[in-house]
């Protein structure tokens, strides 16, 4: 049986550091499952200064689409993060909001049916103004909708503000 704790927040709300010290806490060789692609030069950066704060304790592994594959049994699995597992969906499945969200609901059922602890990392989109891209609103939809089907089902869920963890559920 999986246990699940959704971790959200704005960006920068401090999300990933509450996350990686949660894993540490449960385990001292935590899996560090990363979903990000390298969009450019930034985003590089951006992932190697995640990438320099983990240390050697940590198993890192790279799986944008389907983590599923990975055999989870027994382990405490940090998942960094949904927000982009869901953006690259989004546009392998050239914005169709219902075929991301069906498969993203998909591949994460049989990611959790996995007998593991899983932390999951997203993002609080909705919270913010409507954008006047048509692609950021359709995003945005797909998010908000993702986070509520993995927050039904976690046991534990945690909002970051300002870099404090609020208990929303559990």
């Amino acid at each position: 049986m999986s246990y699940i704790h959704l971790i959200t927040g704005g960006e920068r709300s401090g999300k990933s550091t509450f996350a990686e010290a949660e894993a540490l806490r449960l385990s001292p060789n935590p899996v560090y499952l990363a979903t990000a692609r390298v969009w450019d030069e930034e985003f590089r950066q951006r992932i190697l200064r995640h990438q320099e704060r983990r240390g050697p304790e940590w198993t890192n592994i790279e799986e944008d689409l389907t983590p599923s594959k990975h055999d989870f049994t027994g382990r405490v699995v940090l998942v960094d993060c949904i927000t982009l597992w869901s953006t690259n969906y989004f546009f392998d499945l050239e914005q169709d909001v219902d075929r991301a969200l069906e498969a993203l609901q998909t591949e994460f059922d049989r990611l959790v049916s996995q007998d593991a602890t899983f932390i999951f990392v997203t993002n609080e989109l909705g919270m913010g103004g409507t954008s006047s891209s048509r692609t950021q609103r359709l995003f945005t939809q797909l998010q908000g909708w993702m986070n509520q089907y993995v927050g039904d089902r976690a046991d534990r869920v945690t909002l970051m503000v300002c870099g404090q963890p609020l208990t929303v559920k559990g």
